[in-house]
C-alpha cells in the first residue's frame, strides 16, 4: 500500500496551480518546470529534507538547490513557512520584490545559492557537498555526528548541457560524494523545442562514467512511490553521488504539456481554467491554497524544529567533551575570524629581497594557514605556478584513494577553472569555509559565469590569479590578460587587487579575509618586485594611497599605477626629477576598496592642480575615472622575455618618462585649472 494520501495529492496539485497563477500574474516566467516537478518536490520535502523554516540558517540543515531556477522554489518556501508571503508570490518578478526572476542568495529567506544561469546551481551543490564532507571529517567525533546533512539538487537538460556542470560532476564522482543527490528532470524540452535537435547523448552512461550511482524513475508526475524509493536508495549509497533520472512531462496538466510552449511563457487564461477544473478546483479563484496543503508542509517545519533542537543539545554536549573543537567550530559557523590573526601577516621593509607577488601570496598563505583553519584552497592544475599549496598541506581526497583525507584542506580541481569558481561559491555558501582557488589571471575568464555570481551573491571567495600581465613573457598573447582586469573591475561588488609589493599583498589578503560579502581576485606577478618605500599594510588597505609625494604640494604631474608597473613608474620619476619635474606617484591596487573611502581622502590622493597619468600593462579602459591621460596597451601582448616585451610597448622607465613630459607640456599649453579627475557632475 502506498504511504501517500489524498492530502499529498492535494499538496502536489497546489504547487501546479500556484505555478500557473504566479507566472500568469507576472506575465513572465517558466510554469512548465514547476508543474512537471511538483510531485518530486512534494515527496522530497515532506519525506526527506531536514530544514527549519523558522531558522533558515540552522547549520546542519539539508541543502536544496534548484539549479534550473524558477518559481518552484518560491512556492515551496511559502508553503513551508519561510519568510515569504502570498503577496510575495503575487509580486513575482516585480521590482524590489523578494521573488526576483531567479532565486538569489542573501535576498530571499531559504535560498542556498543563486541559480538561473544554467549549470551553476548543480556545480555550487558540489561545493556544498564538499563542505559537508570536509567539516564532518574535521569535527565529528564518535557519538557526535554534528555534520551529516545531504545536498539535494533539481536539474534539467539545460544544466546538463552546460560545460560547467560536466566539470563539476566529474569532480563529484572522483571525490565520491555520497552526500550529493541530484534529481534530473528528464522532460526532453528546452527553449528551442524537443531536445532531440541538440542533446541526444545518454546522460545515464555519462554519469556512470563519472563514477556516479544512476537510478531511474518513470512516470515522474504521478509515481510517488517510485520517487520515494529512488531517493531512499540514493541515501544508502555512501561512496558515490547519485543522479536520479526522473522522466516527467513538462507543464503537466496544461493543454500544452510536453511542449516547449509551456517552458518559458505563461499559460493562457483558458488553459489555467481547464487545469483547475480538471483538478476539481474553482477556476475563478486565484492563488488558492487549501488548508490541508499548509498542514502537509507544516509537518516539515515541525520535524525540522525538533531535529534542530536535538542537534543543539548534541552540540552543547560536544562542547563539554571537546571544548577546543567546539570553540573553533562555533566560531567558524558564526563567520568570525580568530582574534589577532592579522598579526601573522608578513611585513616587509625597503631593502628586503625582490619577490614575485605570487610568491608573496604563498608567504601569506603559509603564515596564516595554521591560524585560519577555515581557509580551504586549491588550484586548477597549476599548483606549482600559483604557489597555492603550503608546506605539509594535506589534500582533500577520498580516504580510499590514499591520496589524502576529507579533512584535508588542499583541493585538486584539475583543469576545470569554471567548476572551481562555481564550487568555491558552494563552499562559501555552506558556511565555515573561506575558499581560495588558483589559476592564471587569463583563465579566470573561463570562469566568468561563476565569478559574476560570486559578486552578485556576496560570496567570500578568493581567486589567486597569477601570471597577471605581459610580465609572464614567453607564453605570449594567448596567456597575457590584456582585457581581463577591465572586465573584473567593471563587475559590481568584486575586489580586484593588483599589489605592487609585499606589504600591498598582505593588505590585499587582510581586506579579502575581512570582507564577508565581497569576492576577491588577486592579480599576482610572475616576475620579482622590489619592496617599495612608503608602502605599508596600513596605507594599502585603503585601496590607494600616495606612494611618493611632493613636499611643497606643487607637483607638475601625478602618475597612478598598479602592480608590477609601480616600480617602473618610480624609475621614470627618477629620470623626470633629474630634469626638474616634480612628480607624485599613486599606487592604486584596488579600485573597489579605494572607491569606498571617504571623499576627502580620495580627493587628497587625486588632488586638483596637476594632470594625472595612469600607467598599467593592460587595456586602459576604465582609467578615465582616475586620470586625465592613460598609457597602457592598445592591442594584444607579445611573446618573448618579459623585459623585452615591456620594452616593445614602451613600458620602461625612459618610455614612461617620455610620455609624462608630453602630458605635462600639453596641459601647460592648454592652460586653465586642472581639476581632480574624481570631481564629476554625477558624483553619486
Amino acid at each position: 500500500m502506498s504511504q501517500f494520501s489524498k492530502e499529498d495529492i492535494t499538496a502536489i496539485d497546489t504547487i501546479r496551480v500556484l505555478a500557473a497563477d504566479v507566472v500568469f500574474k507576472s506575465n513572465s516566467g517558466h510554469p512548465g518546470a514547476p508543474m512537471g516537478l511538483a510531485a518530486v518536490a512534494e515527496v522530497l520535502w515532506t519525506r526527506f529534507l531536514n530544514c527549519n523554516p523558522k531558522d533558515s540558517h540552522w547549520f546542519n540543515r539539508d541543502r536544496f538547490v534548484l539549479s534550473n531556477g524558477c518559481a518552484l522554489q518560491y512556492i515551496l518556501l511559502h508553503l513551508l513557512g519561510y519568510k515569504l508571503s502570498m503577496q510575495d508570490l503575487k509580486d513575482f518578478r516585480q521590482v524590489d520584490s523578494l521573488t526576483p526572476g531567479h532565486p538569489e542568495y542573501h535576498h530571499t529567506d531559504g535560498i542556498e545559492v543563486t541559480t538561473g544561469p544554467l549549470g551553476q546551481g548543480l556545480s555550487n551543490a558540489v561545493g556544498l557537498a564538499i563542505a559537508e564532507a570536509h567539516l564532518k571529517a574535521t569535527y565529528n567525533k564518535e557519538g557526535f555526528p554534528l555534520i551529516d546533512n545531504y545536498t539535494y539538487v533539481f536539474t534539467g537538460d539545460g544544466c546538463l548541457m552546460e560545460g560547467v556542470a560536466s566539470e563539476a560532476a566529474s569532480i563529484a564522482g572522483h571525490q565520491q560524494l555520497g552526500n550529493l543527490i541530484v534529481i534530473y528532470d528528464d522532460n526532453h524540452i528546452s527553449i528551442d523545442g524537443d531536445t532531440n535537435v541538440a542533446f541526444t547523448e545518454d546522460v545515464t552512461k555519462r554519469f556512470e562514467a563519472y563514477g556516479w550511482q544512476v537510478l531511474s524513475v518513470n512516470d515522474g508526475n504521478t509515481n510517488l512511490d517510485g520517487i520515494y524509493n529512488a531517493i531512499a536508495e540514493a541515501q544508502k549509497e555512501k561512496s558515490k553521488p547519485t543522479i536520479i533520472k526522473l522522466t516527467t512531462i513538462i507543464g503537466y496538466g496544461s493543454l500544452q504539456q510536453g511542449t516547449h510552449g509551456v517552458h518559458g511563457s505563461p499559460l493562457k487564461k483558458d488553459d489555467i481554467a481547464q487545469l483547475k477544473k480538471a483538478l476539481g478546483w474553482n477556476p475563478d479563484e486565484t492563488f488558492a491554497v487549501p488548508s490541508v496543503t499548509y498542514d502537509v508542509f507544516g509537518l516539515v517545519g515541525k520535524r525540522g524544529a525538533e531535529k534542530q533542537a536535538q542537534w543543539e543539545t548534541l552540540l552543547a554536549e560536544y562542547g563539554k567533551k571537546y571544548p577546543t573543537e567546539y570553540a573553533e567550530l562555533t566560531r567558524r559557523i558564526k563567520g568570525e575570524l580568530p582574534a589577532g590573526w592579522e598579526q601573522k601577516l608578513p611585513v616587509y621593509k625597503v631593502g628586503d629581497a625582490a619577490i614575485a607577488s605570487r610568491k608573496l601570496s604563498e608567504n601569506v598563505l603559509s603564515a596564516i594557514h595554521d591560524t585560519l583553519p577555515e581557509l580551504f584552497g586549491g588550484s586548477a592544475d597549476l599548483t606549482g605556478s600559483n604557489l597555492t599549496r603550503v608546506k605539509n598541506a594535506v589534500d582533500f581526497q577520498p580516504p580510499s584513494t590514499k591520496l589524502g583525507t576529507y579533512a584535508g584542506r588542499y583541493f585538486r580541481y584539475g583543469v576545470r577553472e569554471h567548476a572551481m569558481g562555481a564550487i568555491m561559491n558552494g563552499l562559501a555558501a555552506y558556511g565555515g569555509i573561506v575558499p581560495f582557488g588558483g589559476t592564471f589571471l587569463n583563465f579566470v575568464s573561463y570562469a566568468s559565469g561563476a565569478v559574476r555570481l560570486s559578486a552578485l551573491s556576496g560570496h567570500q571567495v578568493i581567486w589567486v590569479a597569477t601570471h597577471d600581465s605581459i610580465g609572464l613573457g614567453e607564453d605570449g598573447p594567448t596567456h597575457q590578460p590584456v582585457e581581463t582586469a577591465a572586465a573584473l573591475r567593471a563587475t559590481p561588488n568584486l575586489a580586484f587587487w593588483r599589489p605592487a609589493d609585499g606589504n600591498e599583498t598582505s593588505a590585499a589578503y587582510l581586506v579579502a579575509l575581512q570582507s564577508k560579502r565581497t569576492p576577491t581576485v588577486l592579480a599576482l606577478s610572475r616576475q620579482n618586485l622590489p619592496q617599495l618605500e612608503n608602502s605599508t599594510i596600513e596605507h594599502a588597505v585603503k585601496g590607494g594611497y600616495v606612494l611618493h609625494d611632493i613636499a611643497d604640494g606643487k607637483e607638475d604631474l601625478s602618475i597612478v599605477s598598479t602592480g608590477s608597473e609601480v616600480p617602473i613608474v618610480l624609475e621614470a620619476v627618477s629620470v623626470l626629477e633629474k630634469e626638474g619635474l616634480k612628480v607624485r606617484v599613486i599606487s592604486l591596487p584596488c579600485w573597489e576598496v579605494f572607491d569606498a573611502q571617504p571623499k576627502d581622502y580620495r580627493l587628497s590622493v587625486f588632488r586638483s592642480g596637476a594632470p594625472v597619468l595612469s600607467v598599467e600593462a593592460y587595456s586602459t579602459i576604465g582609467w578615465e575615472r582616475y586620470s586625465h591621460e592613460q598609457f597602457g596597451l592598445k592591442a594584444w601582448g607579445a611573446s618573448g622575455p618579459y623585459q623585452k616585451v615591456y620594452e616593445k610597448f614602451g613600458l620602461t622607465g625612459p618610455g614612461i618618462a617620455e610620455r609624462s613630459k608630453k602630458v605635462v607640456e600639453f596641459y601647460k599649453k592648454k592652460g586653465g585649472e586642472v581639476v581632480s579627475p574624481l570631481l564629476k557632475a554625477l558624483d553619486d
